[in-house]
């Protein structure tokens, strides 16, 4: 059975027919050809397929295309903005944020929502001042990210992007 839905994808309006069964990943590599979001596992565990949906963090493997008629959707490919890379995608390449880079465009979208997140000072299980905004430590980014796998280990050069990638939206905002 297929379903007639649209989509807006990285700012443009795509109207597309699609299976009711197909998850969002399989649309936007597919249907799309946005190939930059990976499928790892296909169960929702490794965060290859992490996308920004309504600027919310979700596995693209786990979402129905369908339920997400008429969402507006980040992936890799809409990060950077008028040719220019976003500051977390600037933050990676300067820290060396990645190996084989198979994981990177879920950690990409990961850690542009979690920013997005800890900015409207959302708290995580180990955020210490539920009353202000997290501190984008160590030990926050890291359980903040637990949901991207990374198959080479590239976790040292992730935390410290990210610790940049915070320092840098700080100062921006002041």
């Amino acid at each position: 059975m297929h379903a007639d839905i649209t989509l807006v994808v990285n700012g443009r309006e795509h109207r597309l027919s699609v299976d009711t069964r197909a998850s969002l990943l399989d649309v936007l590599r597919e249907d799309l050809g946005l190939t930059g979001s990976k499928k790892g596992c296909d169960h929702g565990q490794c965060g290859a397929c992490t996308i920004l949906i309504g600027g919310r963090r979700a596995n693209g493997c786990l979402a129905l295309a369908v339920a997400h008629d008429g969402a507006d959707i980040v992936t890799v490919e809409g990060l950077a903005r008028d040719g220019r890379l976003s500051p977390v995608q600037e933050a990676f390449i300067e820290q060396d944020a990645f190996q084989c880079g198979y994981c990177t465009p879920g950690q990409l979208c990961s850690a542009t929502g979690m920013l997005d997140e800890a900015g409207q000072g959302w708290p995580s299980t180990v955020t210490g001042d539920l009353g202000s905004e997290p501190v984008l430590d160590d030990d926050e980014i890291r359980e903040r990210m637990s949901g991207n796998l990374c198959r080479c280990g590239a976790y040292v050069g992730i935390v410290a992007a990210l610790r940049e990638a915070s320092r840098r939206k700080e100062a921006a905002e002041a």
